[in-house]
């Protein structure tokens, strides 16, 4: 872990890393309120799950793109104002929230699989079953991907919370580094200011 400046490091996340992650914000945070949608209103549910499927997968293939372009391109450290715990749990809250974005699309499409449902991006257009049939398994895979989407709508509001903490109170170039259409210069110019 490095939070200490470096001259040669980037001082903004690359484009395919911004545009990725304000398009997935976007995309997580409209199926959470349609997951919770799902289990509050029987008159929504069945258009809410025509939308909850085709956009968990659509999810799961930006999350794929996003951490190939994570692993191959450097990113921003942080600055060296943030002490070490902050900066291990910001670490640790990313690699869950990646975690977390792989691993419920798959259990999603699990859990239907087990219950024998399709899993219909398009009409006609159907994945394949990525599970056994199994009333055992659908119950499993339904309480866990319950379970964990209450933990990503957590790990959600953390996140938020923690960038809105950079960009209003510290205002340090983290929030900045993530921003699209923010230039190297305010990242300077905050620095400057942090030094003096």
């Amino acid at each position: 872990m490095q939070n200490k400046s470096n001259n040669n490091a980037p001082r903004h996340f690359n484009l395919t890393a911004r545009i990725l992650h304000w398009l997935m914000a976007v995309a997580i945070l409209a199926m959470l309120f349609i997951g919770v949608g799902m289990t509050t209103s029987i008159t929504w549910r069945p258009w809410l799950i025509d939308i909850h499927r085709p956009l968990g997968i659509a999810i799961l293939l930006l999350v794929i793109i996003r951490l190939i372009n994570r692993l191959y391109f450097p990113i921003p450290p942080l600055p060296p104002t943030v002490p070490r715990w902050q900066a291990f749990v910001a670490h640790a809250s990313h690699w869950l929230l990646y975690l977390l974005m792989f691993s419920l699309p798959l259990l999603g499409w699990a859990t239907l699989s087990a219950g024998n449902w399709p899993v219909t991006l398009f009409p006609g257009w159907d994945l394949p079953p990525i599970a056994p049939t199994s009333s055992t398994l659908y119950a499993w895979f339904r309480t866990l991907h319950g379970i964990l989407a209450w933990l990503l709508f957590a790990v959600v509001i953390g996140h938020l919370s923690a960038a809105l903490l950079h960009a209003w109170i510290y205002r340090d170039g983290v929030f900045s580094s993530m921003a699209l259409g923010s230039s190297a210069g305010s990242n300077r110019d905050n620095e400057k200011k942090n030094a003096d």
